[in-house]
Parts: C-alpha cells; structure tokens; sequence
C-alpha cells in the first residue's frame, strides 16, 4: 500500500503564511501528477492545487496568486506553499497521487485571529 504523509499545518493569523510537505513511502512521486486537496468541516474534498510530473501547474481559482505547488523530485517530495491566508482556507489538507485514493492522515491549517 502506498503510504503518504504530510507535514507542515498549524495555527495562524489571516495574512500569515504556511508550507505544507508531502512525502512518500518508496521513491515513487517522481512518476505522478500530484495534487494537493482539502476538506473543511462539513464540506466535500476539494482540489487545490495540482504538478504533473514536468512541472506543470494548476490552481483553483479560491487559491490562484496565494498558494504555489512545487516539486523536489530527488528529494521525493511535493510542497504548497501557502501566503495570504484567510480564514476560509481552514481545512486539513491532504496530498494524494493524480487520480488516486491513497489518502493518508492529513495536516491540519487553521486560519484564525
């Protein structure tokens, strides 16, 4: 089973900033498309931001000019680099391959002042 882990979440202000990490067991994510996603309370999963494996990226537009995806594929790891929170992008937030349903256990972001 392929395992996923992310890191990075905490508590902070509106306007502050926040870098998620995700990584792998095996040196897999190199092969993939990722995505991040995120699920606030009461609300469905929703994508966030995607990398496919060249680099190429997409954003919701609730997110566009706030958040950027990365990727270190030597390092085997994909980032989201969050800026300009606010408080509706208080959610846990999960990484997962393109299409796929290896969700792991999340970090949470709380966005409050």
């Amino acid at each position: 089973q392929v395992q996923l882990v992310e890191s990075g979440g905490g508590l902070v202000q509106p306007g502050g900033s926040l870098r998620l990490s995700c990584t792998s067991s095996g040196s897999i994510l190199s092969m993939y498309a990722m995505g991040w996603y995120r699920q606030a309370p009461g609300k469905q999963r929703e994508l966030v931001a995607g990398i496919t494996a060249g680099g190429s990226t997409n954003y919701a537009d609730s997110v566009k000019g706030r958040f950027t995806i990365s990727r270190d594929n030597g390092k085997n790891m994909v980032y989201l680099q969050m800026n300009s929170l606010k408080t509706d992008d208080t959610a846990v937030y999960f990484c997962n391959l393109h299409s796929r349903n290896y969700w792991g256990q999340g970090t949470q972001v709380t966005v409050s002042s």
